[in-house]
């Protein structure tokens, strides 16, 4: 069975990437809304290896501990001890990430601990962007690009990730911060790009494990009625992941940001897909 799992997988890879051949590239499809790629995918703030540990460093960043010791890190930049980082994982899983980091050159020793040798850097927000691209790229087959800015007349801002996948694009938005530092202004700005660029599929995602239905489900709700004037439903799915009208999905990284992604595809095209717009809302 499970030979024949790992088969079936590698052939529906095979279709798509053949259907992504077929298909207008991503450039394609965004300028046939009207959007051109002003700025994208910047490296002020990337905290990325050399290429003899990217596919390492990439895997590495698929644990959620790994992840909030990076944002510690990255905090405490200029000074860091074990102590320091190891609120999330034990000191001798710590100090294996930081043997990891010297080694791949992106941290230093000092006299009485470590630092960042790229600094200042402002975030984690670009490399978690670029992570995600390279997760969507890799495990699903499309082409993607993050960080990306469009000279648009009435809605600006960044769109964390734009993806194509098959002959559909993806915008998702993507929020290394706790919901409790996520605010309505957010949340607004999201739903305004989703408006203005119109994609087949858009994800709300949050990198923790708390639950969203507490505050950011909520917060939809709010900015979903006074936009529309009208009570639109946010459904759940599974867990803490949510849909508006199968269209829009609010997720959070629980469990695996892979299977959350895929789940919420899956519930796109597996489900009579019901668009979201002012008229039909």
């Amino acid at each position: 069975m499970h030979n024949e799992i790992k088969l079936l997988k590698s052939e529906i890879k095979k279709l798509r990437k053949a259907l992504s051949e077929l298909t207008p590239s991503l450039d394609i499809l965004l300028k046939r809304r009207g959007f051109k790629v002003y700025k994208k995918e910047p490296s002020e703030d990337l905290l990325l290896p050399g290429e003899k540990y990217i596919n390492i460093f990439y895997e590495k960043l698929k644990k959620y501990s790994f992840r909030l010791f990076l944002r510690d890190v990255i905090k405490h930049q200029n000074f860091f001890t074990i102590d320091k980082v190891a609120r999330y994982a034990t000191k001798e899983v710590t100090s294996q990430y930081i043997d990891f980091l010297l080694k791949a050159n992106l941290a230093e020793s000092t006299a009485k601990g470590y630092r960042l040798k790229k600094r200042p850097i402002k975030s984690f927000g670009e490399t978690l962007e670029w992570f995600i691209a390279r997760l969507i790229e890799k495990e699903f087959e499309a082409e993607t690009i993050w960080g990306v800015k469009f000279k648009r007349p009435k809605v600006g801002g960044d769109y964390d990730l734009i993806a194509k996948i098959d002959s559909s694009i993806l915008y998702m938005e993507i929020k290394s911060s706790p919901p409790k530092q996520i605010y309505d202004k957010e949340i607004t700005a999201f739903l305004s790009r989703v408006e203005d660029l119109s994609p087949e599929i858009s994800i709300f995602f949050m990198d923790t494990e708390l639950r969203m239905k507490d505050k950011i489900v909520p917060m939809f709700e709010a900015e979903l009625q006074r936009r529309y004037k009208k009570s639109v439903s946010v459904e759940r799915i599974v867990k803490e992941l949510f849909h508006i009208n199968k269209k829009i999905f609010i997720i959070n990284s629980k469990d695996s940001i892979i299977a959350n992604i895929g789940t919420a595809l899956n519930f796109k095209w597996h489900n009579n897909e019901v668009l979201i717009c002012k008229e039909s809302i």
